[in-house]
């Protein structure tokens, strides 16, 4: 077995200490920009831990009508129905899954702090990627995680800093490329409401049909 796997914590604590010990390097002002920046990225996320949940209940209910009514539906519609309702399923999970990992990531705002700096420092230009960090601080609730994709797109970045901002447990969510995936998975969710809600009363009478 991986020895990376067999000792998640062991792993865990030393990315925790090796992002301490890298954002002593970072001046005061970055420090106190990125402290200020993970306060605010916290609190926007708690803010919408809630609604994003909604998103993942409402739907689930007429998700699984669907995967149901096409299991029961015979002929090619009942397969069409499926993996329609599968699709969907998939979707609602990945964006389910990265919710909680959002989540997970701002437990700590002292390490995502810590994270955040060390991100600054990687990119080789630290004023540039730091502006983005104040103007990061600066908003509240939804503005935060919305403005963020657009902010990130304005920085110019060097290709290696994509990969190793990867190895941040906890800034890479909020960062190129994941932050876009982050939100094109929110948006994927939010039609996911009334698409599913429209496709399970389509479904419903497709299989009617079907049966007639």
């Amino acid at each position: 077995m991986d020895e990376r796997r067999s000792r998640p914590g062991r792993w865990a604590s030393q990315a925790n200490q090796a992002a301490h010990r890298a954002a002593q390097n970072v001046d005061d002002t970055t420090g106190e920009t990125s402290t200020r920046a993970a306060v605010a990225i916290t609190s926007a996320v708690r803010l919408l831990r809630w609604p994003t949940a909604a998103l993942l209940v409402l739907s689930a209910p007429f998700i699984a009508a669907t995967i149901v009514i096409g299991l029961v539906a015979d002929g090619p519609v009942g397969w069409v129905i499926t993996i329609v309702g599968v699709a969907m399923a998939l979707v609602s999970g990945a964006f389910g899954v990265r919710r909680q990992r959002i989540l997970k990531a701002v437990e700590d705002p002292g390490q995502l702090a810590d994270e955040l700096r060390v991100m600054v420092n990687l990119t080789g230009r630290a004023e540039q990627t730091g502006e983005v960090l104040h103007r990061i601080a600066g908003g509240d609730g939804w503005r935060v995680l919305g403005r963020m994709k657009g902010l990130w797109q304005g920085a110019s970045l060097p290709a290696r800093w994509l990969d190793e901002v990867g190895d941040l447990p906890r800034a890479r969510y909020f960062a190129p490329p994941k932050i876009g995936t982050s939100i094109s998975l929110a948006l994927a969710a939010a039609w996911l409401v009334p698409i599913s809600i429209v496709v399970t009363i389509l479904a419903a009478i497709g299989a009617l049909a079907g049966s007639i």
